[in-house]
């Protein structure tokens, strides 16, 4: 049985992992989807498919060789047309029997195109968010223990935590805000 998980692994942690290995003793071939594939170098979508598909391949090798689980990564791009979202997913991806989400929306949209929707328990939900595991990224706080190590390998060989502050920076703001405000002191001093 062929089974089907989509998220945008931004990045791929410990809760996607922990769902794979549950996931594995399922199924004999897993599909993993990966959401929003055409975002990318913004706070919220940092990391690129390509990225993502590096951190979800090797970090799901162990998956592969316990459960003897055949995996294939595939990048999503978004259609915002939910009526007709379960084709387009259909379309890029090979066919599966079952799908494995807890997001209502994707879970109806499945159900009523006939396909069963299984539920996952949620691991660790207050620690392994991934907008809690970025903001830990930008703010300098341990991430590392949140995400499987090959995770952890790609972001360092693709400098991402680097990126992630990069693209958060609001320093442009702040600096066009100060310049704005020395000009108003400025004329002030004047009159």
């Amino acid at each position: 049985m062929r089974g089907f998980y989509i998220g945008r692994f931004q990045p791929y942690h410990n809760g996607h992992h922990t769902v794979v290995e549950t996931i594995a003793g399922e199924v004999d071939e897993l599909v993993l989807g990966i959401g929003s594939a055409g975002d990318s170098h913004s706070t919220r979508n940092p990391f690129t498919a390509g990225e993502r598909i590096m951190m979800i391949t090797k970090a799901v090798r162990e998956f592969e060789r316990d459960h003897d689980l055949v995996t294939y990564v595939v990048p999503i791009e978004d259609l915002n047309r939910n009526s007709v979202w379960v084709s387009h997913v259909q379309s890029m991806c090979p066919s599966f029997d079952v799908a494995y989400s807890n997001n209502p929306l994707v879970i109806r949209l499945f159900e009523e195109a006939g396909i069963e929707v299984r539920q996952s328990e949620m691991f660790d939900r207050d620690r392994l968010e991934g907008s809690d595991i970025r903001e830990a990224m930008i703010d300098d706080e341990d991430w590392r223990g949140r995400v499987p190590d090959a995770a952890v390998e790609t972001i360092e060989e693709i400098n991402g935590v680097q990126r992630i502050r990069t693209v958060a920076d609001d320093d442009v703001v702040e600096r066009w805000e100060a310049e704005r405000e020395g000009s108003r002191d400025g004329r002030r001093r004047e009159d």
